[in-house]
């Protein structure tokens, strides 16, 4: 059958290297409706890093999550979870590779771990997920 479109230009993947992609694409990522959903189910199965740096956190972050800028990710700084912990990252955005930085020393160090993808960008500007700010004097 003859494509003319843009968006099946190439040729599909046959359908089990398809299943592999998307397998192996979704074991290491999770969207902002995903993760709120478990906030709102209650599901604490796993913790919320923000990996931005401590001044953005303190700005804005997502609710429930924790701040753990990747820069200071370490065996030490990990030696407080356990080993079966699992752990779900995010930065700034799609603009940002800070939790994919993460994802890397945690996963190095033997923890499952996910990167939200969108980031903060999507969860606060995108879906307007519930965050925690700092209100400024400024604003006061």
């Amino acid at each position: 059958m003859p494509n003319n479109t843009n968006a099946f230009s190439y040729k599909t993947a046959p359908t089990e290297q398809a299943n592999d992609f998307f397998a192996k694409k979704l074991a290491c990522e999770t969207d902002c409706s995903d993760v709120y959903a478990d906030i709102k189910a209650d599901n604490k199965n796993y913790i919320l890093l923000d990996v931005r740096s401590t001044e953005a956190f303190d700005k804005s972050h997502a609710i429930t999550a924790v701040s753990m800028p990747h820069s200071e990710i370490n065996k030490e700084s990990f030696e407080k979870y356990d080993n079966d912990t699992l752990f779900v990252v995010y930065c700034w955005g799609p603009g940002c590779n800070g939790a994919a930085k993460a994802g890397l020393k945690i996963s190095s160090l033997g923890f499952g771990v996910k990167e939200m993808i969108g980031g903060i960008h999507y969860w606060e500007d995108f879906e307007r997920y519930p965050v925690n700010r700092r209100i400024t004097e400024v604003q006061k």
